[in-house]
């Protein structure tokens, strides 16, 4: 069943915050675990932008992290990680060492540099004080479309945006997703307003369509923003988390069976253009009791809820002067 707000957020222990610029149509999101969670990352795109992303391979030290932060801005949107890194130090946070501490915060951008916003900056980009700014708005409610790192998102024929999505399992651990929609592909079929990721709605939380019966002739066909010859790059950003008691190498497992929403929701996905990546966090409140078996159900679960919000960010986009690509509510209604 859903989480009662339909949110990563129904996962106990954490919470979520965004930022964003009108103008720059752009911003970021942040993840914070009430305390450090254990988590891993499974990177399948081939084209990721990504700060201290090593550290979460299972064989590394470090266990637990501080905060996630999805960000836009390509290779300047890495500064939010900064800015959320020196804001959680002010605080106190952070991974000790002796008498000092060094806050983990990995951080995952997309490309929105060429969306209409004003990118004009000089000599430094906003993206440190919208982390920062992002992390002092953290609880458990947050908008969703065209806000956070989800901004100025686009996909192939709509505009993207920031979706999430929860569902409670039968043995009462909450499994929860997070992403950033900004795909090179598509996340309709064809040029309908079906979602690929229909099968896995719950209710019409993206407008309760289902799937075209039959599918068009172009369902499968590759249509992406190359065939306009837009230039730049894409990633589509996510995160999902549990309150099972994980260790970093479940975490891992966890965020590889994650990408299986991904690719059900996106046409096509993974590919060299995409920086296509899934975090996985546990905030270990729920210990499961039937090992692997529990496994495969929070796995599955958190590919069902990656897949769901992703239509869900599309779903809920606003349009903003200068777009380059419509709403799905401006060509398929509400």
């Amino acid at each position: 069943m859903l989480g009662p707000r339909n949110l990563i957020t129904d996962v106990p222990g954490l919470k979520v915050g965004n930022a964003e610029d009108a103008g720059l149509k752009s911003g970021a999101t942040v993840i914070l675990p009430d305390e450090p969670a254990v988590a891993s990352v499974a990177i399948h795109g081939g084209a990721p932008g990504t700060r201290e992303i090593a550290l979460l391979e299972p064989e590394q030290t470090v266990e637990k992290v501080d905060a996630i932060v999805l960000a836009g801005g390509s290779a300047f949107g890495l500064d939010a990680g900064a800015g959320v890194q020196g804001r959680l130090a002010e605080l106190g946070h952070g991974f000790a060492v002796g008498p000092v501490r060094v806050p983990i915060v990995p951080t995952a951008i997309l490309f929105d540099l060429l969306n209409g916003g004003d990118k004009g900056w000089r000599t430094a980009a906003p993206y440190r004080d919208l982390g920062r700014a992002a992390l002092d708005t953290t609880g458990t409610d947050f908008a969703l479309g065209s806000h956070g790192a989800g901004t100025g998102a686009t996909t192939a024929n709509l505009k993207g945006g920031l979706g999430s999505a929860s569902h409670v399992l039968d043995n009462g651990v909450t499994v929860g997703a997070l992403v950033a929609v900004n795909a090179l592909g598509r996340a309709t079929i064809g040029d309908t307003g079906y979602f690929w990721a229909a099968p896995f709605e719950s209710g019409h939380e993206f407008g309760g369509l289902g799937l075209p019966s039959p599918l068009p002739p172009d369902a499968v066909a590759v249509k992406t923003k190359l065939d306009g010859l837009k230039a730049g790059a894409n990633t589509t950003i996510a995160a999902v988390a549990t309150d099972a008691v994980l260790t970093k190498s479940e975490a891992k497992r966890l965020a590889v069976m994650a990408h299986d929403g991904l690719a059900r929701a996106l046409w096509p996905a993974h590919t060299p253009l995409d920086g296509d990546l899934v975090f996985a966090l546990s905030t270990g409140r729920v210990r499961p009791e039937r090992g692997l078996e529990d496994m495969v159900q929070i796995g599955a679960a958190a590919a069902s809820c990656l897949a769901r919000a992703i239509a869900r960010g599309i779903y809920h986009a606003s349009p903003a002067e200068g777009d380059p690509v419509p709403t799905w509510r401006q060509v398929f209604g509400s």
